[in-house]
């Protein structure tokens, strides 16, 4: 089975709640009971993601305590929601960073900075990862709630001015 991730779709993702978006995953990885096809699921999932922008390939962007390269850059837009690129130079390590990404993209700094990711547990992901992959994955979410943070006291200091 072949994921589709259209841009229409990816654009419906910013109108859902964190929840929302972790729920859908979560029933999409529950199609599945064999982990190898859920590993084919990641890699589909990847495979689908944007290209990440060469400019943000920087030492910047690399994502500390990661066995594999990953990168992950993130702007923030007019409305306020955050944005994020990602990318990884292992197959399956793409694919999570796709579904992290997907999790949060197009949400609030301070939706980002509290939410529980439950669908890291609820798909299994944690405990079919080995040690070294699961401590990048940690390494991924401890970014990108730094990010949340920074603009959330950007904003935060704008609203004392």
């Amino acid at each position: 089975m072949r994921a589709v991730w259209p841009a229409v779709k990816l654009i419906s993702y910013m109108a859902m709640t964190i929840n929302e978006i972790q729920d859908e995953i979560v029933d999409e990885f529950s199609a599945y009971d064999d982990w190898m096809d859920k590993y084919s699921l990641l890699i589909e999932i990847g495979n689908d993601m944007e290209p990440y922008p060469e400019e943000h390939r920087k030492p910047e962007y690399v994502i500390e305590g990661c066995q594999s390269t990953v990168w992950i850059y993130c702007e923030q837009k007019p409305d306020g929601t955050l944005t994020f690129k990602g990318d990884s130079d292992a197959i399956i390590v793409k694919g999570i960073v796709a579904l992290l990404l997907r999790v949060v993209n197009g949400q609030k700094p301070h939706d980002i900075e509290t939410a529980d990711l439950y669908f890291i547990d609820k798909i299994g992901l944690k405990e079919n990862l080995t040690p070294t992959r699961s401590n990048g994955l940690l390494a991924m979410i401890k970014q990108i709630r730094l990010y949340a943070m920074a603009y959330a006291a950007k904003e935060r200091s704008q609203d004392v001015k």
